[in-house]
């Protein structure tokens, strides 16, 4: 199959096609990891969203599952250098092609991803469509690049509505140990899989959900996911927030740290082009440490806007953005990365939950 890739600036590069025949429509963003396409794929941050993976060769250690970040694939399209027609590992059920296929996600291939990541680097994100067909016409080039400059911006689009579970869930801990309620704004699996870990006993919400029907669980502390998206459509998030704020310790990550900054009162903004990949080294303004951590996300906290309401804690050591914050007063504590990392380092990993764990007791 072939396939084209048209941005709303009015450039069209054409590959070859795979995955799913079909449209898709997103921004175009780029990631740098090495490996973990898997965990990537299927991270729920990413919907909205056609992902480009800077490392030239992906597919060689094929799709096994056991990775999976939620129930499916994630991103609307992929972009790639180089895929791999033949992986090799020993716990491989399928192909990374096969694994687009079955969940209709189309997929481009030998085209220049250095150019791209380059000209998102200089110009920002741009809105794409990436379609793959049997053929095309000259009109389909034209079509292609009407439905990216035509879509709506990603702040138009709910998203997080997309990506939540559907009803409350729980996965008990042990016997009369912590609560912890989790704000599914499309929460990544090894979250979950941390908080199990340290005996927490886990209620799973629906991100609509009332701050009335949370308290019922009798929760000792509330965190907020990661999920997609603009953080000022979060509006529900935020007065959960709000009602919840001073009585247990709230916590945040990533797009949650964002919904957090907004409920306090600071304010958010989109990043020219984003941080994803899995060595963003973040500086603890405390102690001095630099830490390799695995992040994505768009939008960041103004940092102006947090003075007064929140103590900074931790900075991306590259731009300076925030990485951190906290309120020791209203028991708050957030990071803009993902601790849990799948795909990245786990530096942080035990650092933060098992300070989460500490809080709630």
């Amino acid at each position: 199959m072939k396939a084209i890739l048209a941005l709303e600036d009015g450039t069209i590069v054409e590959g070859e096609g795979w995955g799913a025949e079909g449209t898709a429509l997103g921004e175009l963003v780029f990631a740098t990891p090495f490996t973990g396409y898997e965990e990537a794929l299927t991270d729920p941050s990413y919907k909205g969203q056609i992902l480009m993976l800077t490392y030239p060769l992906i597919g060689n250690y094929g799709v096994s599952g056991a990775k999976f970040q939620s129930e499916g694939i994630k991103v609307e399209g992929l972009v790639v250098r180089e895929k791999c027609d033949f992986p090799s590992h020993y716990k491989i059920n399928r192909g990374i092609e096969q694994f687009l296929r079955a969940e209709g996600v189309p997929a481009i291939s030998e085209i220049d991803t250095r150019m791209l990541t380059i000209k998102t680097r200089q110009y920002g994100t741009m809105k794409a469509c990436l379609k793959v067909v049997e053929d095309y016409s000259e009109d389909e080039k034209a079509t292609a690049l009407e439905l990216a400059r035509t879509q709506p911006d990603i702040s138009e689009l709910d998203l997080i509505e997309q990506v939540t579970c559907e009803k409350y869930y729980r996965i008990k801990g042990k016997e009369g140990g912590k609560r912890i309620a989790v704000l599914d704004l499309g929460v990544k699996r090894n979250i979950l899989k941390n908080l199990a870990e340290r005996d927490l006993d886990i209620f799973v919400f629906p991100a609509n959900t009332e701050e009335s029907e949370i308290r019922g669980s009798e929760p000792d502390a509330l965190l907020l996911s990661n999920g997609p998206g603009d953080p000022k459509r979060g509006k529900n998030a935020m007065r959960v927030v709000k009602n919840f704020a001073g009585e247990i310790p709230i916590f945040g990550i990533c797009l949650g740290l964002q919904i957090i900054a907004l409920a306090l009162g600071c304010d958010t903004y989109k990043l020219k082009f984003g941080h994803r990949g899995a060595n963003q080294p973040v500086k603890d303004l405390k102690s001095g440490h630099v830490y390799i951590t695995a992040q994505n996300h768009g939008f960041a906290v103004d940092k102006d806007s947090m003075d007064g309401v929140v103590e900074l804690t931790q900075i991306n050591a590259n731009d300076d953005t925030v990485e951190g914050f906290e309120n020791h007063y209203l028991g708050i504590k957030c990071v803009q990365y993902h601790p849990e990392a799948s795909p990245g380092p786990w530096d942080t990993e035990q650092m933060f939950f098992d300070e989460l764990v500490n809080y709630t007791r």
